[in-house]
Order: C-alpha cells, then structure tokens, then sequence
C-alpha cells in the first residue's frame, strides 16, 4: 500500500525544501574577487590597447575556448544572444533567409534569426525535449539557410542525425549551447560539432561572469564576419596577418569587457568539477528511477556528455503532471511542470510576444520584407502540437552542486511515491 502523501498530510520524504540554486554564481570567492581586482589594478579595463595586449583577460577566454573545444577561432561577447546574433551575421543569414530553430529554446535564439533580419521556422521537439531531426527536414524549404539546435538545459542534441539532415541540403548549422556549456556528444565538445558554436556566461549558468558569451568557428569568413559585426571599429584593431577583405559590415559593439572576462577566465577551472558533481547526483537518480509505472524518463541522446543540471521525467498527460508536481513539491522536492499556462516561460515560442501577438510592426517583422518570398506568414500558438504535448506532460527539477547521494536517494523516494499512489 502507498504511503500517505504529503498533501493529503503524509510526511514528507524529506523535512526541509530540496531546491536548486546557481551554479557558477553561488561558487564565487576570493578567486574571482582577485581577478577582477587584478583587471582594476592593472588599470587595463580595454583589451585592444597595444601596450599588453598578450594580458587580455578576454584574449585569454578565447585562447580556453579555442583549445578546449578545438577550434580555429573563438570570439568573446558580451552576452549569450549577442554570440548567437553575430553568428547569424558571420554565416550570412539576412533578409530572405530562413532559419529552422526548435520550438522548446529561449527566446533569444529566435530574436538573434530576426536581429540578423532572417525569418524563424519553427520546428516540432521530441522526447530529448531538443530539435527532432525529422520535423526539422520536413521545415526545410528552398529559401532554408541554416538551422539552430539548441542543447536544452544541459542534454545534448541528437546531433548525429541533425548533421546528417544539414549535410544532405546543404544548410549552415549554429549550436545555441548556452544552457550546455561543457557539455558533450560522443566525446566531442558541444558547440564544435556544427559550423559555429555559441556560448553564454549569464548568471544561472554554470561557469558565469553575469553577462557575457562567446562564438566558435573552424570558418575563417564566418569568424571575420562574425568579428565585424561584433565591433563596429573591427577594422581598426586588426593586427599583422589579420585579413583584408573587399567588404565590411557596419557592426554594433559586443566586445566582452575586461572585467567580465577575468571572471570567466577566473571560473573556467571550476567547471569540470562541477560538471562531475552533477552527472553523480543525476546518474543516482536516474538509475533509481528506471522501470517506475506511469514515469517515463526524459531521452539523453548522450548520457555521457550531458551536463546534468536538470532531471526531467514525463507522465500521461498534462493533468496528472500539474498533480504529480504539486504532490512532489509538498513531500519538500522542487520541481516544475514545463508548460501549464500558469507561468509564461520564455522557453516556449507560444510565450514569445514579438512573434505571437502581432505586435511586430511590418518593416520590423522580417516574414513581410519584400526580400522574403516563403511560405510564413505569421506564427500561431497551436502550430507545434507536439512540442506542447510533451511540455505539458514534463515535470522537470533542477540539480545543485551542493546535493548529497543522501539528496538524489530522496528524490527517488518521492518520485516513487508519488507515482505509486497516483498510478
């Protein structure tokens, strides 16, 4: 027999809230304190001085980056949607073009397609709650120029078959990895499986610098783009051996500050650590939860690569994941429903306002430049089925780096007994 829950006035598996909380931000000591002082002390605060320009803590970011992942080229920006915007602009996406993005992603990876003047497709997730790889070739029109996977919340995409899709119509491929940073598929490094990577040092991340982000690239044209429109004074700072191309693009001013560099700079050695302490907590939980009647676990297309900062599980239907929510919650472990009309996540295109509520004013609403000559329109709340039903069966919590073994057991033990006294 099941034991009584706690919001029918069981006890709860556990006496206090189980919760998770930042994961970069919440480790900052005097590590990072000493980086920054350094920047102020050195009194250095722009990288493209001449005297030092080898002290760059920006400089030193991309040198991580360009190692770690093993790329030819790595940019620093100022934030996450600014990588993904230079992107746009370094594989020449621009009025008239299409770009295939999830339904389940921030919303800034559909404002980075418009910001470049492109127009978002959207396309149907599957059960990895990531692109499914065969509602995004079913998307692919003749005016297709590239597509976007998003590594959501820590979990890989299913880029094998997503490349494979790409390669076959000869589409340009941007990984958003913003939510995934560290993370990897079949032992390559998110972000330096596509054409371009794009990264975000943003606050609940896992290394952090508040703001901040960063691109990838083996393309050299794409990088110079890419480095243009990040700084309209590119050209100035071009140093010996830099290419001179027969074109420009006008740019707007993204540049990481110095600062906010030293911070990632200060951080980077923080982060397989804490990607280790994660995959523990999550691979204990998951292994606990095999097999559970009425559960069905979130599909990780790599379990190995996956950074494992949310577990994520689905049941029938959208009714029984608000009451199996409410029911964990009060046995003390946090958690969510991912979509329920209750909250407006930002994750999900029906809450992006710019594209739903007609809003979009028609010389800033890419769909109706004159230069665009497909099939959208406008875009509907209803139009990804799919995408909603998953989301609404979901229930996803989060994982902090200060769980226990004796947390992640507890979690298993309210999962189970939720699901044994609602299944």
């Amino acid at each position: 027999m099941a034991s009584k829950l706690a919001i029918d006035g069981g006890v709860p598996v556990r006496p206090e809230r189980l919760r998770g909380g930042f994961h970069g931000a919440a480790v900052i000591d005097e590590r990072e304190t000493e980086a920054v002082l350094n920047v102020l002390r050195k009194r250095r605060l722009f990288r493209f001085l001449s005297p030092g320009a080898e002290e760059s803590e920006a400089a030193k970011v991309e040198n991580w980056y360009r190692e770690r992942l093993g790329s030819r080229y790595a940019l620093a920006v100022n934030g996450g949607t600014a990588a993904l915007i230079a992107a746009m602009f370094g594989v020449d996406v621009g009025p008239g073009d299409e770009v295939i993005i999830p339904a389940h992603t921030f919303v800034a990876t559909a404002a980075a397609v418009i910001g470049a003047g492109g127009v978002p497709v959207l396309a149907e997730v599957d059960d990895s709650l990531n692109l499914d790889p065969a509602d995004f070739e079913a998307k692919i029109t003749p005016h297709t120029k590239a597509v976007i996977p998003v590594h959501m919340r820590g979990v890989p995409a299913r880029m094998d078959e997503i490349m494979a899709v790409a390669h076959k119509h000869d589409l340009v491929v941007v990984e958003d990895v913003a939510q995934s940073n560290g993370g990897t598929y079949k032992g390559r490094p998110l972000g330096s499986l596509g054409d371009m990577g794009c990264f975000s040092f943003q606050q609940y991340k896992i290394i952090t610098s508040g703001e901040g982000g960063l691109i990838v690239t083996d393309n050299e044209l794409f990088y110079d783009r890419a480095r243009m429109h990040h700084d309209a004074a590119a050209r100035f700072w071009e140093g010996e051996g830099t290419k001179k191309y027969d074109f420009v693009l006008s740019g707007e001013n993204y540049r990481l500050s110095e600062l906010s560099a030293a911070l990632v700079w200060a951080q980077c050695g923080r982060l397989e650590p804490l990607l280790a302490i994660f995959r523990g907590i999550k691979k204990r939980i998951v292994d606990g939860l095999k097999g559970v009647p009425g559960i069905t676990l979130q599909d990780v297309p790599d379990p190995e690569g996956d950074c494992a900062i949310t577990f994520g599980f689905f049941v029938p239907d959208a009714e029984c994941a608000k009451r199996f929510s409410a029911a964990l919650n009060a046995e003390n472990i946090a958690c969510g429903t991912m979509y329920d009309n209750t909250i407006p996540d930002r994750h999900i295109y029906k809450n992006w306002p710019f594209m739903m509520s007609g809003l979009a004013p028609d010389r800033r609403a890419p769909w109706k430049s004159p230069f665009y000559k497909g099939r959208i329109q406008g875009y509907s709340p209803d139009q990804c089925p799919q995408t909603l039903d998953y989301l609404g069966r979901a229930i996803l919590m989060h994982i902090d780096q200060n769980y226990t073994p004796q947390d992640a057991d507890l979690v298993v033990e309210g999962v189970r007994k939720v699901a044994a006294a609602l299944f």
